[in-house]
């Protein structure tokens, strides 16, 4: 008597334990019975399901990081680049993403590797490396479109690395040093032509006014004078007395010569 009574009870814990299923707040189940779909998911909290009749599929609902492996891309300009990329994904109807495809992790990985070198293959490599958000924003909606009818919703696609074979490095590099040096030499011309522009105004008042030449002239002898020189020879050119003599009158003409 006490055999059966302990059978009946081991009997019933596995029946217990096979019928109990708790789902948690992440979670959804998805449960077949005899095969078909009943009731949509459920949770999150405790089911009960019938043993070999019922089978439950737990579904994370989670926001899903996929690692998207390096891909060699040959792009519209005959340049072979490396990207790898991430992709984030959330299942928003769990009975779809488990009676529309068998594995919607693996699908969703094979479908991001397929449209990032899709949609890189039709793009110059300055488009890859100064253009990423516009290529983020195809990929998402993209990949998006795609994985809809298996109750996903991607939300976000970023790439993250753009690897350069070495002689593209060395000719990309060459060219930012050309860029730079005609950049220098746009911006030496630029102050050149803007100082021949004020040497060219400062002219036209000193012949305007001939006054200011003259005290023009003495600030060069001045800063000349400074120097350590034994001698300093200062020639008098006519034109300097002229200027005075139209400054102050008659009385700085100039003597007569001998």
């Amino acid at each position: 008597m006490l055999y059966a009574v302990g059978v009946a009870v081991i009997l019933l814990l596995v029946i217990l334990s096979a019928s109990i299923r708790i789902v948690q707040e992440y979670e959804r189940g998805v449960i077949f019975r005899l095969g078909r779909v009943i009731e949509g998911a459920k949770g999150p909290g405790l089911f009960f399901i019938i043993p070999i009749i019922d089978r439950m599929v737990k579904v994370n609902l989670q926001i899903v990081t996929l690692d998207v492996p390096p891909q060699d891309v040959i792009t519209r300009d005959n340049v072979t680049v490396r990207v790898n990329a991430v992709c984030y994904f959330q299942v928003f109807q769990p009975v779809k993403a488990i009676v529309e495809i068998q594995n919607y992790l693996f699908a969703t990985s094979q479908i991001a590797q397929t449209t990032l070198r899709a949609v890189l293959s039709k793009a110059d490599l300055d488009e890859i490396l100064s253009e990423r958000d516009r290529l983020n924003d195809d990929l998402q909606r993209i990949i998006d479109d795609l994985t809809d009818p298996w109750g996903i919703k991607v939300a976000l696609v970023e790439i993250k690395d753009v690897d350069l074979p070495v002689e593209m490095q060395r000719a990309m590099a060459k060219q930012a040093e050309a860029e730079r040096e005609r950049r220098a030499k746009v911006i030496n011309a630029e102050g050149e032509f803007q100082a021949s522009q004020r040497l060219a105004e400062a002219g036209a008042i000193m012949a305007r006014h001939p006054l200011a030449y003259q005290l023009r002239y003495l600030q060069t002898v001045t800063d000349v004078a400074g120097d350590q020189n034994s001698t300093l020879v200062i020639p008098i050119p006519v034109e300097l007395l002229r200027g005075f003599q139209a400054a102050f009158g008659s009385e700085a003409s100039p003597p007569p010569p001998p």
